[in-house]
């Protein structure tokens, strides 16, 4: 099953208190809003990409907790982008510094783009539909974003300014200078 689409505007145009209040009230869908107003409703993974995004999101926590300069999210933390979008990707980081200076509310949506961004294309993901959001999250600083392709055994890079690096089948990444000193190792992610 595809992720569906509806297109509200200019029937619907939903604030960002309406949106937040949607997402409470169908805690068990999983909901995004483009910058357009689209809304998206998500389905739930398959058992194999939903262990694959455990590990993921296991591997970049325990980094975190060991590192202490930031906070990793799963896949249910919503961020309210630059642009207006509400995301949710599988795994991301926002710097500590970064969150005390913005002081969020920690009920509601992020509204702030994160440092570091994983989108985890499971196989009901269109490729071109995932390879736009990582787009969107750069152009919305994002400073560092992986999209992993276990179908094609690939990952795609995703930095400012730079073109996308695509790898195929890497044994693991690194988090570069977003995240120093992190290395996920892939096995049980992309294999």
């Amino acid at each position: 099953m595809t992720a569906l689409i509806l297109n509200l505007s200019p029937t619907i145009e939903l604030t960002d208190e309406q949106f937040f209040q949607l997402c409470q009230n169908n805690r068990d869908l999983r909901l995004e809003r483009t910058a357009e107003g689209e809304l998206i409703i998500m389905p739930p993974t398959g058992w194999e990409s939903g262990n694959r995004n455990s590990r993921l999101t296991q591997r970049l926590g325990n980094w975190a907790d060991a590192d202490g300069t930031g906070l990793a999210f799963d896949s249910s933390t919503g961020f309210k982008l630059p642009n207006g979008a509400n995301r949710s990707p599988d795994a991301s980081w926002v710097s500590q510094e970064r969150l005390e200076a913005l002081n969020p509310n920690p009920d509601r949506f992020l509204p702030i783009a994160p440092d570091f961004a994983v989108e985890l294309r499971s196989a009901s993901d269109s490729l071109k539909t995932v390879q736009q959001k990582m787009q969107e999250y750069i152009d919305n600083g994002v400073r560092l974003g992986w999209l992993i392709n276990p179908q094609n055994q690939q990952v795609e890079i995703y930095r400012p300014g730079q073109d996308v690096e695509v790898l195929q089948s890497p044994s693991s990444l690194s988090g570069e200078d977003v995240l120093p000193g992190f290395l996920l190792d892939l096995a049980q992610i992309l294999s």
